[in-house]
């Protein structure tokens, strides 16, 4: 009897006939995404188009009038003499100047080193095994989600670790893979800290935002609070998911996993103990220290009113040193760091992983001034919130159809930063025309981009999560893994857009000193 009732449980994600057609959607979806190019050459092509644009539409007069000056913005030919020769020979400085780049690698200084020591992989392996049997679930979601703070850590530690656990008190192994990739990926937008993705989004937003207005600040923290807030409501989504879908789904395991060599050296050690204890002192003390030069009246990072600017514009430098520290620290007590050469290593080993962000931060950079100079990218927004205020289309329903674009394009665009790249200097400056902030932009497209991650092939890490998976299931492919994940981003998209809705109808601030409207 109960080999009848699981038999066809475990099948359930297999079955052709019902997600055919589903299938073929995804199958071409592939096809297509995998016949684009490179994302280097995609925005190289884009900027050839941008030049191509500005010289056409420099010969045929566009031009609008600035909502805020009055003044005449006209297309500028990218092809004339004094442009080409702006292009030569400020190539240099539109690329060092280029806002996300220093912001990323600075923090990305940090977690490197927490990463390369291994303080990272410990926290969320200790974080994950110290929760009680009726937590599983929700303390997957949650370390997958917080996971965030090393990108690669999530992925090649949270989802196995899920399905380990799993299958370790009696579940089936596909259900913790699946709530953790939901987490680790779903959900990468959220988190309680601000990480490495905040600065790099801000870096793209406030450039986009000068096209209007040339003193707007975005704060790196614009979107902190929202997300904090999307944590618990993720949790939730994820276990409610995992347990009432998800495992009814799948039914009982009777498979056996293959052994894998590497389970047998990832041990928590007492020496790996004593290292992350005293890399938690080290961040509380690192964390008071802050605090003494924040809080009082005439603190180092307040103004010479007291007003918190000076922190807010800290906050990069302050998450490198919350990640250097502890990572140090760990390092030292584990003997992973026995020297400075050590600590120099990790550095640059961290930083040869970011060689491709700064290739493609070198043609983003240039996209986004050659948008400036040509003043397409003024023209483009001025023309379309004219277009959106003409057929009425504003508000609430502007907003969530900006999600679902984003969410749409995700499924082709693997990486946040290329895909921002190209949208914020459209959308950023026509919705500051509709009346709504660069950061309420933000936090749309980051919802947007974060809930279809779990669905597209494209996804850099998807191959990997099927690796992991056939570890418990060897013929599990591409059609049943995304059927698993189908009911978590829907999930994950609903609740997340109700939520910023609700942000939205009652005028919540979306971070410190982020509105969510904009007022010239």
């Amino acid at each position: 009897m109960a080999e009848e009732k699981n038999e066809p449980a475990n099948e359930a994600p297999k079955d052709e006939g019902k997600s055919s057609l589903f299938d073929k959607f995804l199958n071409l979806i592939e096809i297509a995404g995998n016949k684009l190019p490179d994302p280097v050459t995609v925005f190289v092509i884009i900027i050839g188009l941008v030049m191509l644009a500005s010289l056409v539409s420099a010969l045929a007069g566009v031009s609008v009038t600035h909502p805020g000056t009055g003044d005449d913005i006209e297309a500028v030919n990218l092809f004339s003499g004094e442009n080409i020769q702006r292009i030569f020979t400020d190539m240099a400085q539109t690329f060092a100047e280029f806002p996300p780049l220093g912001l990323v690698l600075v923090v990305m200084l940090g977690i490197g080193v927490a990463d390369k020591t291994g303080l990272i992989h410990t926290s969320l392996k200790r974080f994950v095994e110290g929760a009680p049997d009726s937590l599983i679930t929700a303390t997957i979601v949650f370390a997958g989600i917080m996971s965030s703070l090393a990108v690669d850590a999530g992925y090649v530690v949270v989802i196995p670790l899920g399905a380990v656990i799993f299958y370790g008190v009696g579940r089936h192994p596909l259900a913790g893979l699946a709530a953790a990739f939901a987490g680790v990926s779903a959900g990468f937008s959220s988190n309680l800290v601000l990480t490495s993705l905040d600065p790099l989004l801000v870096g793209f937003t406030e450039p986009a935002a000068h096209i209007i207005d040339p003193e707007y600040f975005v704060n790196v923290a614009a979107n902190w609070w929202l997300m904090i807030v999307l944590v618990p409501v993720f949790v939730i989504a994820g276990w409610f998911v995992t347990e009432k879908i998800i495992e009814p789904r799948l039914g009982t395991y009777e498979g056996t996993p293959e052994e894998d060599e590497n389970d047998t050296n990832d041990k928590i050690t007492p020496l790996v103990k004593k290292g992350h204890r005293w890399a938690g002192v080290s961040l509380l003390v690192s964390i008071i220290a802050v605090a003494f030069l924040v809080i009082p009246e005439d603190a180092p990072l307040r103004g010479a009113e007291g007003e918190l600017t000076p922190f807010y514009q800290s906050l990069v430098a302050i998450i490198f040193f919350l990640f250097l520290i502890p990572g140090i620290v760990y390092g030292v007590v584990t003997k992973q760091v026995k020297n400075d050469k050590d600590v120099a290593k990790m550095t640059s080993d961290s930083m040869a992983s970011m060689g491709a962000y700064i290739v493609l931060a070198f043609v983003a950079a240039h996209l986004i001034a050659f948008f400036n100079w040509s003043n397409l990218g003024l023209i483009i927004a001025v023309s379309g919130a004219e277009l959106l205020q003409m057929i009425g289309f504003g508000g609430v329903p502007l907003i969530v159809s900006f999600i679902f674009v984003s969410a749409f394009i995700n499924l082709f665009i693997g990486s946040a930063s290329a895909k921002w790249a190209i949208m914020a200097p459209i959308f950023v400056p026509m919705l500051m025309l509709m009346g709504y902030s660069p950061e309420l932009t933000q936090a749309a497209y980051r919802i947007g981009d974060s809930i279809t991650n779990i669905l597209t092939p494209l996804l850099p890490y998807f191959p990997l999560v099927i690796i992991f998976a056939q570890k418990y299931e060897k013929d599990i492919g591409l059609g049943t893994l995304i059927s698993l994940m189908v009911p978590y981003s829907i999930a994950f998209g609903l609740l997340s857009t109700i939520v910023l809705v609700a942000w939205i109808l009652f005028g919540i601030p979306l971070g410190p000193d982020s509105p969510l409207y904009y007022a010239p």
